[in-house]
C-alpha cells in the first residue's frame, strides 16, 4: 500500500512538472529551427532567430528600455516597500493592521482595474502627458511595491526585536541603528523582493498599456502587437527572446540557492 501511495504522488509529480514546463522546453526546441509556427514543419537547425533578435534595432531597443524600466522600478519599490515594512513592524498594533491590509489589496487587485484606475488618475484628472515616462514607472512601482513589502516583513519577523533597541542603548542614534543593525539582518528579503519586482515589472501587460507613451513598448506589450500583426520573423524571434529570460532566471535561482546553502552550512558550522 505504501508503495503504491509512493508510486502515486512520484507520477502526479512528474505529470505536474511536466505540464508547467514541457512548454517552456518546447519553446527553446523551437527556437533553434527554422519552423514559422510552433507544431508546424522543421527543416533543420538554426540561430536565424537568435541572430534576428540580436541584429534588429526595434527589438534592441525594445529590450532595453524594459530592462531599464524593470530595474529601475524595481529599486524604487524597494526602498519605498523596506520603509514600509520597517514602518509597520514597529507601527502600534491598530497602525499595523492597517498597513498590512492597504498593502494586501494591490496583491489581490486585477491589474486591469489598477490600470485602468491608475489612467484616470494620472493621465486625466491630473494632467500628466501619456508621453512621458511618469505614469508608466508609477504604475510599476504601484505594482510592485506591495510585493517588496511581503518579501521584507517575514525577516522583520525572524529579526530579534531587541537588536534595535540594544543598540540605541549602546550609543547609536536611530538612523545607525536602522543601517547598521537592522538593514543588514533585511538584506536577503530585500533582495527577494527586488528580483520579485524586475519580474512583475517584466511581465506586466495591462498596467504598461494603459500607462506608457505611445512610442514605447515594453516586452510584453511589444509581443501582443507582433502576435497580432503577423510579423513571423519577429515572432519567431521573440522564442529566442522567451528562451534567453528563461535561462536567466533559471541560473538566477540555482545560484541564490546555492548562496543560501552555503550560508546556512556556515553558520551551522560556527
Amino acid at each position: 500500500m505504501k508503495i503504491t501511495k509512493k508510486v502515486i504522488s512520484a507520477v502526479w509529480l512528474v505529470l505536474v512538472l511536466a505540464f508547467i514546463y514541457v512548454p517552456i522546453l518546447l519553446l527553446a526546441v523551437y527556437s533553434f529551427t527554422d519552423a514559422t509556427m510552433v507544431g508546424g514543419p522543421v527543416g533543420g537547425f538554426s540561430f536565424q532567430n537568435y541572430l534576428t533578435l540580436f541584429k534588429n534595432e526595434d527589438l534592441r531597443g525594445m529590450i532595453g528600455g524594459t530592462i531599464l524600466l524593470a530595474v529601475g522600478a524595481a529599486l524604487i519599490s524597494a526602498v519605498l516597500g523596506t520603509i514600509g515594512a520597517i514602518g509597520s513592524f514597529y507601527s502600534k498594533r491598530t497602525a499595523k493592521h492597517l498597513i498590512n491590509y492597504a498593502n494586501q489589496i494591490p496583491v489581490v487587485n486585477a491589474d486591469v482595474v489598477t490600470g485602468f484606475s491608475l489612467c484616470v488618475l494620472l493621465i486625466v484628472l491630473l494632467g500628466i502627458g501619456k508621453d512621458t515616462f511618469v505614469p508608466l514607472v508609477i504604475g510599476h512601482v504601484v505594482l510592485c511595491t506591495p510585493f517588496v513589502y511581503l518579501s521584507v516583513m517575514p525577516r522583520l519577523r525572524q529579526m530579534d526585536n531587541n537588536l534595535y533597541e540594544a543598540a540605541l542603548d549602546l550609543g547609536a542614534t536611530p538612523a545607525q541603528a536602522l543601517f547598521k543593525v537592522v538593514i543588514p539582518q533585511l538584506l536577503p528579503g530585500i533582495f527577494s523582493g527586488f528580483m520579485l519586482a524586475i519580474t512583475l515589472s517584466l511581465d506586466d501587460y495591462f498596467i504598461t498599456t494603459y500607462t506608457k507613451p505611445a512610442t514605447f513598448d515594453t516586452i510584453s506589450t511589444y509581443v501582443v502587437n507582433a502576435t497580432k500583426g503577423g510579423q513571423t520573423e519577429i515572432k519567431t524571434a521573440l522564442w529566442a527572446l522567451s528562451t534567453i529570460i528563461f535561462l536567466i532566471v533559471v541560473i538566477v535561482v540555482v545560484l541564490m540557492n546555492v548562496a543560501s546553502r552555503k550560508k546556512k552550512t556556515t553558520e551551522e558550522r560556527i
